[in-house]
């Protein structure tokens, strides 16, 4: 007896010192961002965030152009993964067989576990001549007249950039969207039926209405994984400084931004812009988890998933 609780007792205090190693890797690695970003809030303060110049020559840096072209390309991959994402996860919960369930499943988790540049890769020689050569050109024809889709169809611009991304988070997505339609009890599903509502209408009324909040925690979180990406959309978004609003126009963003010039940084303003870059990447990511993992939680705790 006596050796057993000793084992508890090491295996608690193991578990218990990984736990805090975790919380303190993170708890170090923002005081190394916030010490080595020091000299560029000394210099640029809070304008560093409203100002589009980003000039190493003349030591001038404002990172509005990358926060834009995060922000862009981050909000188009949603609009084209979520309803995809959302008919994946409603497929696989409510229609799917046990055994093709399985299948599509480990299909999401393979197209999770692929690596960035992988797609990166793909974006440049498969996707950029489709865009460039087809689909481009027809948007520009049906929806010229939209400033969004005028200028010069380049293939390695915004659009390429918001659909890899859309491919990247929509297995992030649909899985959590999944477990979280699957939270719901079934007697609601049950009593829906019951009342004589259609299969669409009980998923509606049943499923949807009822795990909204963790729905909504699904695409916070893939939100967080389409900001922060860098490999992929490094390859593909074109990487010019400048703001603007078509779609079809190279852009960059936070994360492609400190991988394309870490390297070049020479001077010490220079490597503390991009670390307090990484910073604003840093802090992002973790409030985006941090409020979507409540989302999901409070849903699934409420079923006592």
């Amino acid at each position: 007896m006596g050796n057993k609780n000793f084992a508890d007792k090491l295996f608690f205090s193991v578990t218990k010192v990984a736990a805090f190693i975790s919380f303190a890797l993170i708890v170090l690695l923002f005081i190394m961002l916030i010490k080595e970003s020091g000299l560029s809030f000394s210099k640029f303060g809070l304008r560093f965030f409203i100002t589009k110049v980003w000039d190493p020559v003349v030591e001038q840096y404002g990172a509005l152009s990358f926060i834009y072209g995060s922000v862009i390309s981050s909000l188009l991959a949603l609009l084209i993964s979520v309803p995809i994402s959302l008919g994946i996860a409603l497929f696989l919960s409510e229609f799917a067989s046990k055994k093709l369930k399985e299948f599509l499943s480990i299909i999401m988790s393979l197209l999770a576990g692929i690596p960035s540049v992988i797609y990166g890769l793909w974006g440049i020689f498969v996707l950029a001549p489709i865009l460039r050569n087809y689909i481009e050109p027809f948007l520009q024809k049906i929806f010229g007249f939209l400033i969004f889709f005028q200028g010069e169809p380049y293939g390695l611009d915004m659009l390429a950039a918001g659909i890899i991304l859309s491919i990247m988070i929509t297995p992030t997505i649909s899985s959590i969207s999944k477990d979280v339609f699957e939270s719901v009890p079934r007697n609601l599903r049950e009593a829906g039926l019951a009342l004589g509502a259609t299969k669409w209408e009980m998923i509606k009324i049943a499923v949807l209405k009822t795990a909204k909040q963790g729905v909504i925690g699904a695409i916070i979180l893939g939100l967080g994984r389409a900001i922060g990406e860098t490999m992929a959309v490094t390859m593909v978004i074109g990487n010019v400084h400048e703001i603007s609003l078509s779609l079809f126009h190279p852009s960059a963003t936070l994360a492609s931004v400190i991988a394309n010039e870490f390297a070049e940084a020479t001077t010490d303003l220079y490597v503390s812009a991009l670390f307090k870059i990484g910073l604003t990447l840093f802090f992002v990511t973790v409030i985006l988890n941090i409020f979507a993992k409540v989302l999901i939680y409070s849903t699934t705790k409420k079923y006592k998933v």
